[in-house]
């Protein structure tokens, strides 16, 4: 007993030791909050608990201010404001995994200007239902949000009709800055906010009310309850629901107008894991390349939420079209693209003698149908001799000539990686007096953008080499500056349908339409794989509708429902497909949920051919994972993938931890375990997940990889596989045939990859399982870098 007391005393000594001997650092030194990391929650390590104690204790002896957040629920560990003295210190005591500076993500909308926001679907419509009224819809499933926060006046988060709260439920709901815990209802049934600080450390009042609307969209884009007669100011009308309009939802506070700290995502997972939530969506993240993953509060967090039997949803990034930018790519992390819908925003440009261009975006303006108004090119208009003819072409700021654009419609052109914005361009053009605004871009094409009561348009390339050839094509008139304008004004005895001496255009309101083709589309923002440090897992997962999505949003006033687009827009879809499958299979973990969504995704668009990116080509996993998700099919799988802590053990074994920080993290690892004397991404190649990555694969070599299937479906089952290789590769699956049967609900099959040719391309393909009633589809991918 005496011994132990003096290894305690030790103990103690060398910790504050440490501690003060970093303290002069940070007395020259402001300090910041940095995250320190140790592993699984005390309750499953007595030493971990004893450790996580002692430093909290010894930092609050310095500065009872300096712990800001405490994690103990589903792992271990805290935030503190640190020196990078001490937190080097603290980094490498016994019990510690990682420490590192806290970092701010960002949400995961596409921000290119203030006013760019999107469209409408009141449910995921890729793939034939079976019936809403025969699904459970999500019922007393709890989707936990980590966003912005909620407005819970809305429409949306209506409770009528809701049965009492789930037991099981160990929430809260926060009393904050205007939102009272009377605020949660049935459909809202918990609330909490994290303190934030300002400058001095002086904690500031907080409350889980959105003043953002990021998270009261992605909220009721999720769970929110049926609202008719929905619209942005009248476009896109109709019924709005969440994806599972059954569940409730659980609100956790997460981001501010600085951002989202991984210190306080941290603690909203530690929260929901005791709270009791069934699936957790975050359409946030890093930027692309900064996904260190010991240094990852996102995948720290998921790791112990799924071990815990929580789904993951996460959105991809918004970084696209480039490769290797997509995020959030840890395994057990349920990783979401973005694709279009079939429904369009259409704003129609009316060229001299009535010729129709159908542009896009979004405005209210009030111009006359003729095309009366004179129509200029942007370097037409130029100030000076100082401005180059792409600036002005570009119409960026500072461009333009007042006297030349005043009274007129401007083309400008986006001419890329000239640091100005949509909104930059227009303002040039409107505050030099012009009357509208006509933007040449492909990608925004694909989007909404906003104009307000401004007339402007966004038109492709094809269209606009159009509009330019037509303004070409017209003579000048030197008799008559504006034939079609009488002082100013629209001339009303000009003739629109005779083709006019000087070219002339008109901007109409915009109009929604539906049953656009084709659709989906991958919009050109959506983040793109392969993952930049793990080549041999494929990611994203899956795609869902992510452009111009119409839910709910905050304030008293219209709009109730605003448009925006983004990957923070396909994530809460797939959250909602999560929670209603996890409702009808209440039993199922989270990896067999992942694969039922992802091994019944959808490859091809509404004119039934294969899905494409908005540059026309075909689009191939690293845009569009395992395809476009259904709401349907998941509830049904045949088959599933289970990937068990054993398979994420490994990954960790891959990419650097070694044996005790892995026993650090994870509670459930044996005692008698260790990593492979040769971990590498061959592992990661042959963990049970839905989907297949290899790399390194040299001419006339062969890899193989093992993957193991459980039987969901009918009990006596025989399932043949169907193989789509490209040329030049050798795919064969051994066996062939899975017979299932009442004893045998689980068996492997392996997968030989042989290389035929040398290619510098990726290779793509696909392994089916069917019989006859179930697809059970996973995409493959093979590279010969390693």
């Amino acid at each position: 007993m005496k011994g132990i007391s003096l290894f305690f005393c030790f103990s103690l000594f060398l910790i504050v030791s440490c501690i003060r001997e970093a303290e002069s650092a940070s007395q020259a030194k402001n300090d910041d909050i940095y995250i320190v990391y140790m592993g699984a929650d005390a309750s499953s390590n007595g030493g971990t608990r004893h450790d996580q104690a002692q430093l909290i204790s010894s930092l609050i002896k310095r500065n009872k201010n300096t712990v800001v957040h405490s994690y103990e629920n589903g792992f271990s560990g805290f935030a503190a404001r640190l020196s990078e003295a001490e937190a080097q210190s603290i980094a490498q005591r016994p019990g510690v995994v990682s420490v590192f500076p806290d970092p701010v993500l960002q949400l995961h909308t596409t921000r290119s200007w203030d006013f760019l926001k999107y469209q409408t679907v009141d449910e995921i419509n890729s793939s034939p239902s079976s019936g809403s009224d025969s699904s459970p819809n999500g019922a007393d499933t709890i989707i936990g949000i980590l966003d912005t926060g909620i407005w819970p006046e809305s429409e949306s988060f209506n409770d009528k009709g809701m049965s009492p709260i789930p037991t099981r439920w160990k929430g809260t709901c926060m009393d904050g800055h205007d939102f009272g815990a009377s605020k949660c209802n049935k459909k809202i049934v918990g609330a909490r906010f994290y303190e934030e600080f300002d400058g001095r450390g002086t904690k500031m009042a907080g409350s889980a009310r959105d003043e953002n609307g990021h998270g009261t969209h992605v909220a009721s884009t999720a769970a929110g309850s049926a609202v008719a007669g929905a619209s942005y100011y009248g476009l896109a009308a109709g019924t709005a629901k969440g994806g599972s309009p059954g569940s409730r939802i659980a609100v956790y506070r997460v981001c501010t107008s600085n951002g989202c700290r991984g210190s306080a995502i941290m603690k909203a997972f530690d929260d929901a894991i005791a709270d009791g939530v069934d699936v957790l969506s975050l359409s946030l993240g890093s930027s692309p390349g900064l996904e260190e993953l010991s240094k990852n509060p996102i995948a720290i967090g998921a790791f112990h939420a799924v071990e815990k039997g929580i789904v993951v949803v996460c959105s991809a990034g918004n970084s696209g079209p480039d490769p290797k930018t997509v995020v959030n790519t840890a395994p057990w992390i349920l990783t979401v693209a973005a694709t279009t819908i079939d429904r369009d925003f259409e704003t129609d440009i009316i060229l001299g003698g009535n010729k129709l261009i159908k542009g896009g975006g979004i405005n209210f303006g009030n111009m006359t149908k003729s095309p009366v108004y004179p129509l200029i090119k942007g370097n037409s208009a130029k100030l000076n001799k100082r401005i180059t003819e792409e600036e002005a072409r570009g119409c960026v700021p500072d461009s333009l000539d007042k006297n030349k654009v005043k009274g007129k419609i401007v083309v400008c052109e986006n001419l890329q990686n000239d640091g100005f914005s949509p909104s930059d361009r227009l303002l040039e053009v409107k505050s030099r007096g012009g009357v509208g605004f006509i933007l040449i871009d492909d990608d925004l094409r694909t989007v909404a953008p906003k104009f307000e009561s401004f007339p402007a348009a966004v038109i492709s390339r094809k269209d606009g080499t159009e509009i330019l050839s037509y303004i070409k094509s017209t003579r000048k008139s030197k008799s008559l500056k504006n034939p079609t304008l009488d002082n100013g004004k629209p001339n009303r005895h000009a003739n629109p349908t005779k083709k006019p001496r000087n070219p002339v255009a008109s901007i109409l309101p915009t109009v929604s339409t539906t049953k656009y083709k084709p659709a989906p589309v991958v919009p050109y923002f959506s983040s793109r794989g392969p993952a930049a440090n793990t080549p041999n897992l494929l990611k994203p997962d899956i795609t869902a509708p992510g452009v111009t999505i119409l839910a709910a949003w905050p304030g008293n006033k219209q709009p109730m429902f605003n448009i925006l687009s983004g990957t923070s827009m396909s994530c809460p879809h797939v959250s909602g497909i999560a929670a209603t499958v996890k409702a009808q299979n209440p039993t199922w973990g989270p990896s067999a949920i992942k694969s039922a969504i992802m091994t019944t995704a959808i490859q091809t668009n509404n004119l039934k051919a294969p899905i494409t990116t908005n540059f026309g080509s075909k689009a191939t996993p690293y845009d569009i994972g395992s395809g476009e998700a259904s709401t349907s099919r998941p509830l049904k799988p045949g088959l599933v993938y289970a990937t068990d802590v054993a398979d994420y053990v490994h990954f960790l074994c891959s990419v650097g931890y070694d044996i005790s920080k892995i026993k650090l993290i994870s509670s459930t690892v044996p005692n008698d375990f260790s990593c492979p004397k040769n971990s590498s991404s061959e592992l990661v190649s042959n963990m049970n997940y839905p989907s297949i990555a290899i790399s390194g694969l040299k001419k006339y070599k062969t890899k193989k990889v093992t993957r193991t299937v459980t039987n969901v479906g009918e009990e006596a089952s025989v399932y043949t596989a169907i193989v789509e290789a490209p040329t030049g590769l050798r795919v064969q699956v051994i066996p062939s045939k899975l017979e299932f049967t009442n004893n045998s609900k689980k068996l492997s099959y392996e997968v030989s990859f042989r290389a035929s040719s040398t290619t510098k391309e990726d290779m793509f393909g696909s392994i089916t399982w069917t019989n006859g009633n179930y697809k059970v589809r996973s995409p493959f991918v093979v590279s010969n870098s390693d």
